[in-house]
């Protein structure tokens, strides 16, 4: 029994796991599933790579939104089942978007998707095209229909998820204001909503950390885990080198009734690319996370992460070392600290 406890959670007793390798000798309690990528090149046919995307259980399996880089270099969001969150069938066709009156509204590129239940809703979010990179938004209950949402922001921005419930009422959205290219700056924002229409009473959450690993820009990851010691954040920051960006992740652990409030923070980044996988591809050198699956049971976490643009990876924790790792090697500034407004 896990002395931290997830929190609003159903148990999950088929969570995709393994054991951490006797011989791993990483400092953060995260280590890489042995089999990665769990999705390669060409997984369909006018699809070249996924990667960064998100999965969820549902129906006594998994259910996964894809960003499939088509081969036209147009990214799409394509919808996937499985049985076990390892091993996937990916649907030949685009998710087909909707407005509220039911007629076709596909945007014009989709990519990084994340997926959150809210209450009875399932809800998607992901980056797309509004004149402008911008967040796109829709709801769905069966995985069939996916009714598109007000855009919650003008251009530009990026990197948005949901918390799986309200907070005092409200429902927040963590987001990272950017702009029309790669973005050489950026912090994590929440904003609120009464209906999921009008968003408002925008907090600063953190900005870009002094550390080598986050130290130009970071985004949001994962919907947010609730547990006792608060909101866990799994969040990518990235880094410039002579040869570019840098991507790596890490967490933090936000306050629960004041989720703008960072409560730890780790300094140092969970993973950072080592592998093939990470280090080779459209894009060399990356690790983006985007969902986790965790069962309160056992308090154990598969994280989804794409890696260099290319490929879609796993990797496990637990949440107590997890947690006493980002409390023994948190750093959190002032700004950090602050409710977010001045």
């Amino acid at each position: 029994m896990s002395k931290v406890k997830i929190l609003n959670c159903q148990s999950l007793p088929n969570i995709p796991w393994q054991d951490r390798p006797a011989n791993d000798t990483h400092d953060a309690p995260v280590w890489r599933y042995s089999e990665n990528p769990i999705i390669g090149r060409n997984p369909l046919p006018g699809v070249a790579r996924v990667f960064n995307s998100a999965a969820a259980p549902y129906e006594g399996g998994f259910i996964a939104l894809f960003r499939g880089e088509r081969t036209n270099g147009i990214p799409m969001i394509y919808l996937g089942h499985s049985a076990d969150g390892i091993h996937w069938d990916i649907d030949p066709e685009m998710v087909p978007f909707t407005d509220e009156a039911g007629k076709p509204l596909m945007p014009r590129y989709a990519y990084d998707p994340r997926l959150v239940k809210v209450e009875d809703t399932w809800y998607a979010m992901w980056c797309q095209d509004n004149y402008g990179a911008s967040i796109g938004m829709a709801k769905t209950t069966d995985f069939k229909t996916f009714t598109r949402l007000e855009n919650p922001f003008i251009p530009f921005n990026r990197n948005a998820v949901l918390f799986p419930r309200r907070v005092n009422g409200r429902y927040q959205l963590l987001s990272r204001p950017s702009d029309s290219g790669h973005t050489p700056f950026g912090d994590i924002w929440l904003s609120q909503s009464p209906d999921m229409k009008f968003w408002g009473m925008h907090r600063h959450v953190m900005s870009s950390g002094s550390k080598w690993w986050e130290s130009v820009k970071i985004g949001s990851g994962a919907a947010p885990i609730e547990t006792s010691e608060g909101w866990l954040l799994f969040y990518h920051g990235a880094s410039s080198t002579c040869s570019g960006f840098v991507y790596s992740f890490g967490a933090a652990i936000l306050d629960i009734d004041e989720p703008s409030r960072v409560k730890y923070r780790c300094e140092n980044f969970l993973i950072t690319p080592e592998e093939w996988y990470e280090e080779k591809g459209f894009v060399p050198s990356v690790c983006f996370p985007c969902a986790t699956l965790q069962d309160p049971d056992t308090g154990r976490i598969a994280i989804y992460y794409g890696a260099a643009d290319t490929y879609l990876a796993m990797a496990f924790t637990e949440i107590d070392p997890l947690v006493d790792y980002i409390k023994a090697h948190s750093d959190v500034t002032e700004s950090d600290a602050e409710i977010g407004i001045r």
